[in-house]
């Protein structure tokens, strides 16, 4: 692992690393931010899971997550949305290939060889933070905007007890109807629909719920609304009596503004799940 840097940050530190990944056979890079507890032992960890075009830097940057974590005394991690460099296979449009990865694994060509980002988000890059830094395994929560907040709810319902609270901003919550997600998961996984939903938020919310808090936020002026189809898991969490707190934010839209605002929102609905 190398150290991109390292910035103080509201009484912590605001790194940035890169590795050699083997899920998606490349380099790889992320953000971590450490509050000041973590100097006297192991502290909760919040993921937040980026949309498309974005990487490890956008959340980072503009989200203003770190304030509120280090005053809550958590962790925030922050991967990027996708495998990059000259050998990963990409695409002209701007939701499909390099910086939309969707979260899953990719088992059609051009993108197998490195389009794992199930695995990654999941499994290596949880075993290399929890064996370097002072995170504490048990208390993990995840949320994401957009694709990655598709990203959050799909892991948060398919890996129970992982996660003791999810949540998204503006979340796609069904693929399989939209074409934010027809198109992304007929490249990548083909033409096996059942792969497909298990990777649709609203279908698992269906089948399965979570075994925790939820926390979803949506604008009502968001220009890609019709993509997102915030209505599909309302409808779920409502016929499942799910645990949760839906909201449409009136004259929000899609940007990091609309993040930005209910940002401490989120990170203080996580607190309370992780710190009891």
């Amino acid at each position: 692992m190398e150290t991109k840097a390292e910035n103080a940050c509201f009484g912590g530190v605001q790194g940035v690393y890169s590795h050699a990944a083997a899920t998606t056979n490349c380099d790889m890079t992320f953000g971590l931010y450490l509050p000041p507890q973590a100097k006297d032992g192991d502290v909760p960890v919040l993921w937040y899971l980026s949309g498309l075009t974005c990487t490890h830097e956008n959340a980072m940057t503009k989200a203003g997550a770190q304030a509120w974590a280090a005053e809550a005394g958590i962790a925030l991690v922050f991967p990027d949305t996708s495998p990059r460099g000259d050998e990963v296979a990409d695409d002209d449009a701007f939701d499909l290939g390099q910086g939309a990865g969707f979260y899953v694994n990719a088992t059609q060509s051009p993108w197998d060889p490195h389009f794992r980002m199930w695995d990654y988000v999941t499994d290596e890059l949880p075993k290399l933070l929890f064996g370097e830094f002072p995170l504490d395994p048990d208390r993990q929560a995840i949320t994401g905007h957009s694709m990655g907040g598709h990203g959050a709810l799909t892991m948060a319902m398919r890996l129970p007890g992982r996660y003791r609270s999810v949540s998204a901003f503006s979340p796609i919550c069904n693929p399989t109807k939209s074409d934010w997600g027809i198109k992304q998961l007929t490249a990548y996984l083909g033409d096996d629909h059942g792969q497909w939903a298990a990777h649709d938020a609203s279908l698992l919310m269906a089948e399965h719920g979570f075994d925790g808090p939820v926390l979803v936020d949506t604008g009502t002026e968001d220009q890609f609304i019709e993509l997102l189809k915030p209505e599909t898991l309302a409808q779920a969490i409502a016929a499942r009596r799910q645990q949760a707190t839906f909201r449409m934010q009136p004259g929000y839209d899609h940007s990091y503004f609309f993040v930005a605002s209910f940002m401490a929102d989120h990170v203080a609905f996580h607190a309370e799940a992780l710190l009891g």
